[in-house]
C-alpha cells in the first residue's frame, strides 16, 4: 500500500525565547492541505508573509539556519525540521510572531512532544519520496567534510564528528530508522566551545542563552576569576569546568551528545529537500553550511530526476491478453490491452503495442497514422480498469464504467511502431465502488499523455 502524506489533526502552541535575539516567541503548528509542504508565517509583519522551507530559501547557515523570502524572514529553523521530518508530517503550516524559532532546552524534544499532543493525521494523497538511485556526494576537502547518501530502501543517518579537541574528541552517532528519533536523538542539545561563546558575547549575539539551552565545551586554560565573570553575565552564582572539560551548566544526556546533536541538525536541514529521502545518509563534520549545500544538491538532482521517464520490462507478464479478457469485457478491435507488467495494490502497469494493422488506422491520418488521443484514454482506462476491478472479490461480475476525466494533456504524438506504457495509481482510496486513478502514458524516454479519470465498479444484474 502506498503511504499517504499527513499532516496535524489539530493546531498547537509553544512559547521561549529566541537564542539569538533573545526575544520570546510564540510558535503555533497548524493543520495544513494536501501538497501544501512545511511553510513558516511571519504573523508578526504586515501581511503575514510566508517562506516555504526549501533549501533555495536558505540565506544564512552561521550558527543556525535561516530561511527568508521577500520580508518573511525566520532564524533556526533545523530542530523544528528535524522533528517534522522524524514524524513524518509533510504539511503544516508554522506561525510565528517573531524572527527567531525559540530555542527551548537546546534539542528537538520540546518539538517533538508538542506535535505528537497535535496528532498525526492521515490525509489521502500519496507521500511524496525522493528515492536515491546512485550515490550522491559534497566534499568540502579543505574543511575534511564530506556528506553522501546512498541508495537504501529505507532512510537512516550517520554522522561521524572530529574537532581535533582533546575534550571532545571524535565521536559518531547512528539513526537507523526514524522511529527511533524521539528516544535517541531528539533530546541532544547544542553545544559550542567557550571560545566561540565568548566570541558571541563579545559580538551581542545569543541574547537568549542561559547556559541552560546548551553544552559548552572548555577549549581553553580559564582562570576561576573568568569563570566567575561569565557566570555573572549569565546571571549564575557560579559556575565550573567538569572533569570532562565542559561547564558544569548541565549533565549531559548522552555520552556522544554532541555527534547526535550534529545527526539531528542533519536530518533538519535536509528536510529542506522538500520530499521524503530514502537512502542511506553518512555525514562526516557536517554543518548547516554544508547540509543546506547538500540538500540543494540533492533537491536539483531531485527536480531533474521528476520528469524522467521510469524504465519498465517489458518482457514482465503478470497478466497475458487471454487473462485480460477474463477481466475485460473488451475484444478486438476495441480492446487496446496486450499485457499487465506490474500490479500492486495500488498502482499498476500495462502496455500496448501499436501497430499498422490497427484498424483506425485506415481512416485517421493514413498519410500519417496518429493513435488518436481518445483511444489513448480508452487504452488507459481498461489498464485502470482491471485495477479497479482487483479491489473486488469476485471481478467478472463487475463493470467499470467512466465517470470523469481530468487534466488531461497530450504531450507527444504515439505512431505505428511505439510500445505505449501505462502507469496508473489510485489518487483516492477506493470506496462505495468509486474508483479515483491518475497516470501517466509513456513511449520510450517521453512521457506522451497524462490524465486522472474517475469510474464506478458496477455489479452485472
Amino acid at each position: 500500500m502506498m503511504d499517504k502524506q499527513s499532516t496535524l489533526d489539530k493546531e498547537v502552541s509553544l512559547e521561549g525565547v529566541g537564542l539569538h535575539t533573545g526575544q520570546m516567541v510564540k510558535l503555533t503548528f497548524k493543520p495544513a492541505p494536501e501538497d501544501h509542504g512545511i511553510v513558516f508565517q511571519r504573523i508578526d509583519l504586515e501581511g503575514q508573509p510566508k517562506v516555504q522551507a526549501l533549501a533555495e530559501n536558505v540565506t544564512e547557515v552561521e550558527r543556525g539556519t535561516t530561511i527568508e523570502k521577500k520580508t518573511a524572514r525566520v532564524n533556526t529553523v533545523e530542530h523544528v525540521m528535524s522533528s517534522l521530518v522524524a514524524l513524518q508530517i509533510d504539511n503544516c503550516l508554522i506561525e510565528l510572531n517573531g524572527q527567531e524559532v525559540p530555542i527551548m532546552d537546546g534539542s528537538a524534544k520540546p518539538f517533538v512532544e508538542i506535535l505528537k499532543l497535535a496528532g498525526i493525521k492521515k490525509q489521502e494523497k500519496a507521500r511524496r519520496y525522493y528515492v536515491v538511485k546512485e550515490p550522491i556526494v559534497y566534499r568540502d576537502e579543505a574543511r575534511g567534510v564530506e556528506l553522501m547518501v546512498l541508495p537504501d530502501d529505507n532512510y537512516s543517518v550517520t554522522t561521524m564528528i572530529d574537532f581535533n579537541s582533546p575534550v571532545l574528541g571524535a565521536q559518531h552517532a547512528s539513526l537507523v530508522r526514524l522511529e527511533d528519533f524521539e528516544d535517541q536523538i531528539a533530546s541532544s542539545r547544542t553545544f559550542c566551545f567557550l571560545h566561540e561563546l565568548e566570541l558571541l558575547l563579545n559580538n551581542n549575539l545569543i541574547k537568549g542563552g542561559d547556559l541552560s539551552n546548551a553544552i559548552v565545551v572548555v577549549d581553553k586554560v580559564m582562570e576561576q576569576s573568568e569563570l566567575d565573570k561569565l557566570a555573572k553575565l549569565f546571571n549564575r552564582t557560579h559556575i565550573e569546568i567538569k572533569k570532562e572539560g565542559i561547564l558544569n551548566n548541565i549533565e549531559l544526556r548522552h555520552q556522544n551528545e554532541p555527534a547526535r546533536h550534529k545527526l539531528l541538525d542533519v536530518v533538519g536541514d535536509l528536510g529542506l529537500v522538500g520530499a521524503a529521502i530514502k537512502g542511506k545518509i553518512i555525514a562526516k563534520k557536517p554543518g548547516h553550511a554544508a547540509n543546506v549545500e547538500f540538500a540543494k544538491i540533492i533537491r536539483k538532482k531531485m527536480e531533474a530526476e521528476k520528469d524522467a521517464v521510469p524504465r519498465f520490462d517489458v518482457t514482465k507478464v503478470v497478466y497475458d491478453v487471454n487473462k485480460i479478457m477474463e477481466l475485460l469485457p473488451h475484444r478486438p478491435p476495441f480492446l487496446f490491452v496486450d499485457r499487465i507488467l506490474e500490479m500492486e495494490k495500488e498502482r499498476i502497469v500495462g502496455c500496448k503495442n501499436v501497430t499498422m494493422n490497427e484498424t483506425f488506422f485506415q481512416g485517421h491520418f493514413p498519410g500519417q497514422p496518429i493513435f488518436p488521443g481518445v483511444l489513448q484514454l480508452e487504452a488507459m482506462a481498461q489498464v485502470g480498469g482491471i485495477l479497479a476491478l482487483s479491489q473486488v472479490a469476485d471481478p467478472e461480475n463487475y463493470l467499470t464504467y467512466f465517470m470523469k476525466i481530468d487534466k488531461v494533456k497530450f504531450r507527444h504524438p504515439v505512431v505505428p511502431g511505439d510500445t505505449i506504457i501505462f502507469e496508473l495509481h489510485f489518487v483516492s482510496p477506493f470506496r462505495r465502488g468509486i474508483v479515483h486513478m491518475g497516470g501517466c502514458a509513456y513511449v520510450g524516454d517521453k512521457v506522451v499523455m497524462e490524465a486522472e479519470m474517475m469510474a464506478q465498479l458496477a455489479k452485472v444484474k
